[in-house]
């Protein structure tokens, strides 16, 4: 019996899935008023330490990620080879946010890996007062509530150029409950991250798992140029588009993120112009089998089949093409064969581009991807095989989003005190 075979799939289950219950989130009466709203400013101020930058001297530099998913490094820079004459030092537990598109909520509290890191003047930092517990404070800076409103009060004329000033965010007024509860919901909300976590760990692990069986299993067999196994590859084009979805009777050209490993997403796509004509040819079918030509160096190349309920009126924009396979090569096959390791290094090596964030393959490297040869029949054993593991990554992974969906809802109820601290347990 070969390795692949002997996997047990409950050896990957994580037990952190039944460790959390969630309360239940219809609506009930509060049974309360809500813990009082009181302006940040009276919780926490505005504390800001410049350092003057020197020659000779290297500086961390750190950036604040968009909805409150905390403090990213981004590299050193050498004091002699900067514009800034002085910057922002961060300091563990202060509160650190982007005036910059302010909207998307770039707010955060420093963690104690990043004391010490410099940051633009951009990026204002503020001290916690003692009736506020970090870690808490941490969690109000991933809440939807606060975002919305940090987007209520950002100004300026330009919509990627609006700003949110410190004292515009310190006017902002949130229910603030006693010490106490603070350290109570941290510690709900802690469990549901590590529940959330593991999922993402769980589903990661469940996709090492499917592509390991999946080189097992053809492992043997040699391999061919893509090219040679099919018998076109179509694209579309990129017209004038909404920036925003199309609604159900409009009309949708696709982004590159609709198209990842194994999986298409239709929701990624922009909703055409009224008037906007598209090639009958670049129309979205069930079955297709899509690539992207462009897209990050992790994505670019990325091969999803289009389920057969896929919607109407959605249309390839140039960046995405259509591999159609002859009659030997089987659709499901070429998902799999395309996310092996082989093609996956000759795709993101034979990459151009400019941009870190954003290079191109072109047809001609997209058809020499050496894939492996089989029969119909064992490219079918090997599609299923491999599907079927990742129908169980599809599972844990729709797990994770429910259980972020309800993160979200605990966190607005225990402020609101629309949900009890005394209803949200730990099960066994």
């Amino acid at each position: 019996m070969s390795n692949w075979q002997q996997t047990s799939l409950g050896d990957l289950e994580t037990s952190a899935r039944r460790e959390v219950a969630i309360p239940p989130q219809g609506p009930r009466a509060s049974v309360s008023d809500g813990y009082p709203l009181r302006p940040l400013g009276e919780v926490m101020r505005l504390d800001i330490q410049r350092t003057p930058i020197k020659p000779a001297t290297t500086y961390r530099l750190a950036g604040v990620l968009n909805a409150g998913k905390g403090v990213v490094a981004k590299g050193e820079i050498d004091g002699e080879g900067t514009e800034y004459a002085a910057m922002n030092v961060l300091h563990a537990d202060q509160v650190v946010m982007r005036k910059l598109t302010a909207w998307e909520g770039p707010i955060t509290v420093v963690p104690a890996e990043f004391d010490g890191f410099v940051v633009s003047n951009e990026f204002p930092t503020f001290t916690l007062g003692p009736e506020v517990v970090p870690t808490w404070m941490r969690h109000v800076c991933g809440s939807p509530r606060l975002w919305a409103e940090m987007k209520n009060r950002v100004s300026g004329t330009v919509q990627r150029r609006k700003r949110l000033n410190p004292e515009q965010l310190l006017q902002i007024q949130l229910p603030i409950p006693p010490r106490e509860v603070q350290v109570r919901i941290v510690e709900m909300l802690d469990a549901v991250d590590d529940q959330i976590t593991a999922l993402g760990e769980e589903a990661e692990a469940l996709d090492r798992v499917s592509m390991a069986i999946a080189e097992e299993m053809l492992a043997e067999k040699p391999t061919v140029t893509l090219g040679t196994m099919l018998d076109d590859i179509r694209g579309g084009k990129s017209p004038q588009a909404n920036n925003r979805p199309p609604a159900a009777d409009e009309l949708g050209v696709l982004k590159v993120s609709a198209v990842t490993p194994f999986t298409f997403l239709p929701k990624e796509s922009k909703g055409l112009l009224p008037g906007t004509l598209m090639p009958e040819s670049a129309l979205v079918q069930p079955g297709d089998v899509l690539i992207t030509r462009a897209n990050t160096p992790l994505r670019v190349g990325a091969v999803a089949r289009v389920p057969a309920d896929v919607r109407d009126g959605l249309y390839l924009a140039d960046k995405t093409l259509r591999l159609v396979p002859s009659s030997e090569l089987d659709p499901d096959f070429l998902v799999v064969a395309m996310a092996l390791k082989s093609a996956r290094t000759h795709l993101t090596s034979s990459a151009t581009g400019t941009s870190a964030s954003m290079v191109n393959v072109s047809q001609g490297r997209i058809r020499d991807t050496p894939i492996p040869l089989a029969d119909l029949g064992r490219q079918r054993e090997v599609a299923s095989t491999v599907l079927s593991v990742r129908a169980n990554t599809d599972a844990v992974r729709a797990e994770a989003a429910r259980l972020r969906n309800a993160r979200s809802s605990l966190l607005s109820g225990l402020l609101d005190r629309t949900i009890e601290i005394e209803s949200v347990y730990l099960g066994g």
